[in-house]
């Protein structure tokens, strides 16, 4: 569904993200996983084309789209929702104003049909009867999870999340990645999900890739993961100080 080829992307002239290739099979869901600053981000803005890398190919959906234009692009984000790390609920709207924000702006259904969509998505994540409240009265949960609700509302085939489950407590956290996983089995929608949350990670994860120094360090599955040999992985697993890749060891004298 989704393919990169020898990716790189700088900004002021300085490397953010250098040959990376991965690849995100149709309905997996895929976690990017890296330390602060590592790029994880940039990829996702990098698969929906609002940033465009200075060397190599993004494929999407059978699509090349790292040389199209912005009308191509929107053509193609019809197909494909996101849910940022800070929610980004238009705070002038309602909730459900906000859940039918792509349906009124890309598609022509009638009132009625955008109704029965806004309700059966808010319903879909825990959400149902609460299309009247303003943004200003919801916790951050009830934010994520009308952002989820916003993002799947045009029956995308791809929705990219960006640290969802940031800022939440465990509780709300468990919500959130049973929400993940259970949007894909109920839309079949292909997922990437940015998180430095291990936990969230391997509850939701069919395969994991490491970006670190701008790089994929390492993919697998969970248990590939959590049993990899690759010390910065398991530094970032564990949070213990393993030796980093490349450093030099101290020599008593």
């Amino acid at each position: 569904m989704i393919e990169l080829k020898d990716v790189s992307i700088s900004f002021r002239g300085k490397p953010v993200l250098e040959n990376i290739n991965l690849q995100v099979h149709d309905k997996e869901v895929l976690v990017i996983i890296g330390p602060s600053g590592s790029g994880k981000s940039t990829l996702l803005r990098l698969i929906i084309g609002l940033v465009k890398p200075v060397a190599g190919e993004i494929w999407v959906d059978g699509q090349e789209i790292s040389r199209m234009d912005e009308d191509a692009l929107n053509v193609l984000r019809k197909h494909m929702g996101m849910v940022f790390q800070y929610s980004a609920l238009f705070d002038s709207m309602t909730v459900g104003e906000n859940v039918a924000f792509g349906l009124r702006q890309h598609t022509d259904l009638s009132e009625e049909e955008i109704q029965r969509i806004i309700r059966r998505r808010l319903r879909m994540v825990g959400m149902a009867g609460k299309e009247h409240l303003m943004p200003n009265e919801l916790s951050g949960g009830m934010k994520k999870r009308v952002s989820l609700a916003r993002a799947i509302a045009i029956n995308p085939k791809i929705v990219l999340y960006d640290e969802p489950t940031a800022g939440l407590d465990p509780i709300m956290s468990s919500i959130i990645d049973r929400l993940i996983v259970s949007t894909r089995r109920l839309m079949g929608v292909t997922s990437v999900v940015v998180t430095h949350h291990m936990t969230s990670a391997f509850n939701i994860a069919d395969r994991i890739a490491m970006i670190y120094g701008g790089r994929i360090i390492e993919t697998g599955t969970v248990e590939e993961i959590k049993q990899s040999q690759n010390p910065v992985v398991q530094q970032f697993i564990h949070g213990w100080k393993a030796p980093v890749l490349g450093a030099k060891r101290k020599v008593k004298t």
